[in-house]
């Protein structure tokens, strides 16, 4: 299993006898640098803990989707994202533990000296330059979940505190495709003869091939996104990225180990197990849904209450014991973390198909490899995958509703667990249908979270600015891509 580096190593300086008492004053027990593996390890840990995390604090995402609902308290659950400050909690882990322990890893990997032959020292720099290009990748997918969160994001002007104390905000679509430049560059750069990150890589250790794959996933997923704004440009970017190759296999798949033992443990185990509280359990939004396809996937998301699989309603005051509760597999401490896989790649290449782009294959083939991609991946038979797609019910050509109902009804569900890309495909296509809770802040499921309320106090000027470019700080603007 993959270690994982949270720790930062104590450097042991050497000191001799000396009259010079001038150095006295010097903290000799802090490192005044921290190798780049580290940093890079750190903020790895940190992205995918903030994408996989169910704290009502950092992560409402299961929430808004209504997969998961609360039990004693319902604030987050009916929208109200202020209280806790979530938006500032979300914002501060992507800018300060991830982007910015990223960028001092690239900053700290360009001053490393190697040694050796002159064969062994160019080895060494190719593979400092794949690190550097799986750092560019990992920063990627941290601004494009911003992105994806509030719009108009501090970009060029961002993690550079002296420079520009008070950021300024860049245009959400140009993020974007500058992120899909960098993620082409990166993609194409990599070695894939040699290593990058070795062991300290948690998600793929240091295997570049995956990354090449994990890039280009990441492109198809960003231009699919933009495909309602500027199908041109997305359709250049999807045929591109799928040329250069995606993952069409779980073993590729984006997902970080975690450990049996705390702070190395799942987050879900964290908030759900180790907290000792009954705060969450799944909805009858999604439980009636699987339960009117007979889907097996219900065993394992869920447990069972009185023979049958019953959700508690969205927003309410759900007595824990009455109802369904979170499954066990999703409980165990070591369960990994997913931030991209081959069940998402396959819907958007469904997607894409049904787009008008040529990417290969037909709407219905994707459709069906990405339910049976999930199905696996959670353990289900061949046999009961086979039952199910045959359910005219499930089967592509008779599901009832438009191309996006389909595949959002069951990209809804295969989904589960992956909260940020489930509310990303619900706002994509609109589907399924979620009704706000009766007692919600808003009368709509939100499409994205409001601007810290720290952003207001320090950097006001700028927030503004922002606020007024993507038509307002609400919870109902909505992400530029997401214009029907």
């Amino acid at each position: 299993m993959k270690k994982i580096l949270l720790m930062i190593v104590v450097f042991t300086g050497i000191f001799s006898c000396t009259d010079d008492i001038t150095g006295l004053n010097q903290n000799t027990k802090d490192p005044t640098v921290v190798p780049a593996v580290y940093l890079f390890t750190n903020a790895q840990k940190n992205v995918v803990d903030q994408m996989v995390s169910t704290s009502v604090n950092f992560n409402v995402f299961r929430l808004f989707t209504q997969q998961w609902t609360e039990t004693t308290y319902t604030d987050e659950s009916n929208y109200d994202v202020g209280t806790r400050t979530i938006p500032d909690n979300h914002w501060a882990v992507l800018y300060r533990d991830v982007l910015k322990d990223l960028k001092e890893s690239r900053t700290v990997l360009a001053t490393e000296v190697y040694v050796g032959s002159p064969q062994e020292i160019a080895d060494q720099e190719i593979v400092r330059s794949n690190k550097g290009h799986v750092i560019d990748i990992m920063s990627a997918y941290s601004y494009s979940v911003l992105v994806d969160t509030f719009g108009d994001v501090p970009y060029t002007e961002a993690l550079d505190i002296v420079g520009f104390p008070n950021p300024k905000y860049d245009d959400a679509e140009t993020i974007y495709k500058d992120l899909i430049t960098k993620l082409t560059a990166a993609s194409a750069a990599l070695d894939s003869g040699y290593d990058s990150f070795g062991p300290a890589d948690l998600i793929y250790g240091g295997d570049v091939a995956k990354w090449k794959l994990f890039a280009n996933s990441l492109r198809l997923k960003m231009a699919i996104n933009m495909d309602d704004v500027d199908h041109a440009y997305a359709t250049a970017q999807v045929l591109a990225a799928v040329s250069d190759g995606v993952i069409l296999s779980n073993s590729n798949n984006a997902a970080l180990a975690y450990l049996g033992t705390q702070p190395n443990a799942n987050p879900v185990f964290v908030d759900v197990v180790a907290s000792g509280r009954d705060d969450f359990v799944p909805t009858s939004t999604i439980i009636e849904k699987m339960n009117g396809l007979n889907d097996p996937r219900r065993a394992v998301f869920f447990t069972q209450v009185g023979g049958i699989y019953e959700g508690g309603i969205p927003g309410a005051s759900n007595n824990y014991d009455n109802f369904s509760h979170i499954g066990d597999l999703l409980l165990e401490p070591t369960f990994e973390g997913l931030i991209m896989d081959n069940t998402e790649v396959e819907f958007l290449l469904a997607e894409a198909v049904e787009r008008g782009i040529t990417v290969g294959g037909t709407a219905e083939s994707h459709y069906n490899a990405a339910i049976t991609a999930s199905m696996s991946y959670w353990g289900v038979s061949g046999g009961d995958v086979a039952t199910y797609l045959a359910q005219p019910s499930v089967a592509y050509a008779t599901a009832t509703g438009t191309w996006k109902q389909k595949i959002g009804e069951q990209a809804y569900i295969a989904l589960y667990n992956r909260a940020l890309e489930s509310w990303t495909s619900f706002r994509r296509l609109d589907f399924p249908v979620l009704i706000a809770p009766a007692g919600a802040d808003e009368d709509f499921v939100p499409t994205r979270l409001t601007y810290p309320a720290r952003e207001e106090t320090l950097n006001a000027t700028n927030l503004e600015a922002a606020s007024t470019a993507i038509g307002g700080n609400t919870l109902l603007t909505k992400i530029f891509w997401d214009v029907n």
